[in-house]
């Protein structure tokens, strides 16, 4: 049992179909009020592929999948209007990382976060 006090974001790999893997390191605890980086590597498609975008999306547990945003090929970003004020999403093309950053968390945003790839 985790304290109230801790929040909890577990990650895990995404696979998707045509050789494509969107990889995201395992699980962090971080205390209410700080900040978090996650990052995602994407293979098999290039961040810079006009028929993509690469979104988060986070599922807390007992609820719905929640959209938080996507960066796309020429680098415009999208995000959930509830939480633009405290995400960013941005990427490194040449290493091929998608990262989320995240302010101001609280209890409320533990979930499992995921990456995926949108079609544009």
């Amino acid at each position: 049992m985790f304290s109230t006090s801790l929040l909890l974001l577990l990650l895990t790999t995404v696979t998707c179909v045509h050789s494509v893997e969107l990889s995201q390191p395992g699980s962090m605890v971080i205390n209410p009020g700080q900040s978090m980086l996650l990052t995602c590597k994407v293979s098999g498609y290039s961040l810079t592929d006009s028929s993509y975008c690469t979104a988060w999306i986070r599922h807390p547990a007992g609820k719905a999948l929640e959209w938080i945003g996507w960066i796309c090929s020429s680098g415009y970003t999208s995000y959930s209007d509830k939480l633009k004020s405290r995400f960013e999403i941005t990427r490194d093309t040449s290493s091929s990382t998608v990262t989320l950053r995240g302010q101001n968390l609280q209890t409320g945003d533990t979930a499992v976060y995921y990456c995926a790839r949108y079609p544009q």
